[in-house]
């Protein structure tokens, strides 16, 4: 926003007021501050914010207004945009800030009117908006710099960026202006589309994705994470030239753990949903893998990982005999089983990626048989024993 060069179009009464009042700046600085720590609670212990920095900053914004009325074209921008800045980083929340400025406003105002002759007080209700219109650019300006300030803020520390992330993925926001600022200052853009990451994490705390937003970045792609104890979880804003295939060929080589990718998102107000797509994608990918896998790609693994419970008690029912087998004799039978499935019933196939002879195959086939009481010539015997090998795949049984 560009700083004021002429003076403000007030009338002649209203100028010469302000002139009046200027020597007496320090002390309404003083009243102003007082007004605010009494009405506006986030100033009243002055835990944020000092009284005495309170004080200088309302000082100078009273000089700044008064200055301006009076005509005065250099009345300087400087100290407002510093208490902006000033106020992102103590911490002061926006509403408080905003809060004050607005009381500030009106503090000058009820000052105007209280020291006017009568005969100017007329003029003065006369020259209302102007006199406001002073105030609410000053707002604006301490506005612009607050959140400039935030914004370099959030990109430094990794803790408030984890939060504002959190208001995106936890649905926190207060509403589509406040996701749109949070998606200003953490620069994922206004426009879709996005996905949203879920990392599951090698050990409690322990990033999935190592480094990823720096590695994102190399790429133009913009993206922001946060941590906790078992998963590590970003927004990516995609664009021309960098879709979601592209993401996954990033994510593949720096993944230490298994990593779900939600759908396209065309709005950044869907980020809550893309958030349980890439847990439930996560959770589909087999315990202990590096496997990246988006939402939807194996469809059948995405519904038995969205309900775990039931998923177990298919295990239950269909390989409780199986998973009571000696460790390697149940992994000897569950790897012949999959290997076989996958290979559409074909001994032979089976046998060479097994690298044993088909005979092999099909005496293992045949216990499978015996073992779960299910005859493996029947599609739907086949359907059930292939479901329940994926149900104990994503829970890391057998």
């Amino acid at each position: 926003m560009a700083q004021r060069t002429q003076e403000a179009d007030v009338e002649p009464e209203v100028r010469d007021l302000s002139r009046r009042l200027l020597p007496e700046v320090a002390e309404l600085g003083v009243a102003m501050a007082e007004r605010i720590r009494d009405e506006i609670p986030a100033y009243a212990d002055g835990e944020l914010v000092g009284f005495d920095d309170v004080v200088a900053s309302c000082t100078a914004n009273v000089d700044y207004i008064l200055r301006v009325l009076a005509g005065d074209p250099d009345a300087s921008l400087d100290s407002p945009r510093a208490t902006g800045m000033a106020r992102a980083e103590q911490g002061m929340p926006y509403a408080a800030v905003l809060a004050a400025f607005r009381l500030g406003g009106r503090f000058i105002w009820e000052v105007l009117v209280a020291r006017a002759e009568p005969e100017v007080r007329d003029v003065l209700l006369r020259a209302a908006a102007d006199v406001w219109a002073v105030s609410d650019d000053l707002a604006a300006y301490v506005t612009e710099s607050y959140r400039g300030a935030l914004a370099d803020k959030a990109r430094r520390d990794g803790q408030m960026r984890s939060v504002l992330v959190s208001t995106l993925l936890d649905g926190d926001d207060n509403g589509t202006s406040q996701l749109w600022e949070t998606a200003g200052i953490l620069d994922l853009g206004r426009t879709g589309p996005f996905v949203v990451v879920s990392a599951e994490c090698p050990t409690p705390g322990e990033e999935g994705l190592p480094d990823v937003e720096r590695v994102l970045r190399r790429t133009n792609a913009a993206s922001a994470w946060r941590l906790d104890h078992d998963h590590q979880e970003g927004v990516v804003a995609l664009r021309v030239g960098f879709g979601a295939d592209h993401l996954l060929a990033v994510l593949g080589p720096l993944a230490r753990a298994r990593v779900g990718v939600s759908t396209v998102l065309p709005r950044l107000e869907d980020a809550q949903e893309g958030r349980r797509q890439a847990r439930v994608a996560c959770a589909s990918a087999t315990p202990g893998s590096r496997d990246v896998l988006r939402f939807g790609e194996h469809p059948l693994a995405v519904l038995l990982a969205s309900s775990t419970d039931q998923a177990r008690m298919l295990v239950d029912a269909v390989l409780a005999p199986v998973l009571a087998l000696p460790a390697d004799d149940r992994a000897v039978m569950i790897d012949t089983a999959r290997a076989w499935l996958a290979a559409g019933g074909s001994t032979s196939a089976a046998a060479q990626q097994l690298h044993v002879h088909r005979n092999t195959v099909r005496y293992r086939v045949r216990r499978m048989e015996e073992v779960t009481g299910r005859d493996l010539a029947r599609p739907v015997d086949a359907a059930e024993l292939y479901v329940a090998l994926e149900c104990a795949r994503i829970l890391g049984l057998g």
